[in-house]
């Protein structure tokens, strides 16, 4: 998981049974906690490994696909790849953590220190690119929908550029140059080593969550107008495009928040009641966050797939009006189906997105 609290535990502690750091380890059953890291972190990587590895498609599918940039099947590879690192450096710790039955290194145990920063710098560093590679899937979609051009160029760079920014930061200030930040004199001098950690890691996630739905929206809308525009109607076919890829939107959102929402409150309660913490709520909270943050990559295989049903209705055929029935818009007069246009194509760019 990737939590700016579990990173303090890397730092050396002073034995002193007052810091909240130890309350907080007296209360904590590592060993249960590292057995549901192992195995959500498992199934995380099947999860990634399922997205990157293609798989065989019917040939009529497959020249479909040829006619498309292939846009966001790029992505959704990128964000299964970050998923996979991520869940490798979960899967790394808390293996050893297992074996060595200590998660806070003793007091002057430097290669502890060491180890345990570098898996979080990992970790941390991966997971925060998996919010990226989210939002410029979301900022794709909406730029495919209007005709837009991809930026795989800028995609990768900010997404692989920001993290190594904001990760590096955020951990130089807290580890370095002694690794002790349990041991700090002052409250100011605690915000301004703690803080930075916090902020880069929740805020990401505060932006993925507040823009993306936004973003989807938007898109649904022109959706609607891409679909409807070019012969004037709105059908039942057209309806359901309109309403497949918003339940689609909908999913990625909700398996965004499902696996990160509980990050946020975490950071939430740490930083409103920091004198009075709830160690009980907070240890449920980092169980919580250790089952669904590495499940993010099976979640994502699952809202990110095509979805086969979609495929079979709009497989292009000479004959496109005979593979649909249309009695279900009969006219409300006299009962008959009226006459009406051709069917509207659906528009290139939505067609051979990977979002269908």
């Amino acid at each position: 998981m990737s939590d700016p609290t579990i990173q303090t535990f890397c730092c050396h502690h002073t034995g002193n049974k007052e810091d909240l750091a130890i309350k907080i380890m007296d209360e904590f059953n590592t060993q249960s906690y590292n057995i549901v890291c192992l195995v959500s972190s498992s199934i995380g990587i099947l999860g990634s490994i399922y997205q990157i590895f293609p798989r065989r498609k019917p040939l009529n599918l497959q020249r479909m696909q040829s006619l498309s940039s292939k846009r966001g099947r790029h992505i959704i590879i990128w964000l299964a790849v970050a998923d996979l690192f991520a869940s490798l450096g979960v899967l790394v710790r808390s293996s050893l953590w297992l074996q060595y039955k200590n998660i806070m290194p003793m007091p002057n145990d430097d290669v502890s220190v060491l180890f345990c920063s570098i898996i979080s710098a990992w970790t941390q560093y991966f997971y925060t690119a998996t919010w990226f590679w989210t939002f410029f899937y979301a900022i794709d979609t909406w730029r495919s929908i209007k005709g837009q051009k991809t930026r795989p160029v800028l995609y990768h760079s900010l997404a692989w550029g920001i993290p190594a920014a904001t990760t590096s930061i955020g951990l130089s200030i807290l580890y370095i140059p002694n690794a002790r930040c349990h041991n700090i004199p002052s409250i100011s001098s605690a915000f301004l080593r703690i803080l930075p950690n916090y902020c880069a890691t929740y805020l990401p996630i505060a932006i993925v969550m507040v823009a993306n739905p936004i973003i989807y929206v938007l898109a649904s809308k022109n959706i609607e107008m891409a679909v409807a525009l070019p012969l004037a109607q709105f059908t039942s076919r057209e309806r359901r495009v309109v309403d497949t890829l918003r339940l689609k939107f909908f999913l990625i959102n909700a398996v965004f928040y499902i696996c990160w929402l509980p990050n946020l409150i975490n950071g939430i309660l740490l930083w409103t009641m920091w004198f009075k913490m709830p160690v009980k709520v907070i240890i449920i909270i980092w169980y919580i966050m250790a089952f669904l943050n590495p499940m993010q990559a099976l979640l994502n295989a699952m809202v990110y797939r095509k979805w086969t049903p979609v495929e079979k209705k709009f497989r292009p055929t000479p004959n496109l009006e005979k593979d649909f029935d249309f009695h279900d818009e009969q006219s409300p007069l006299l009962g008959s189906e009226p006459p009406r246009l051709p069917l509207s194509p659906i528009p290139h760019a939505i067609n051979n997105y990977e979002t269908l």
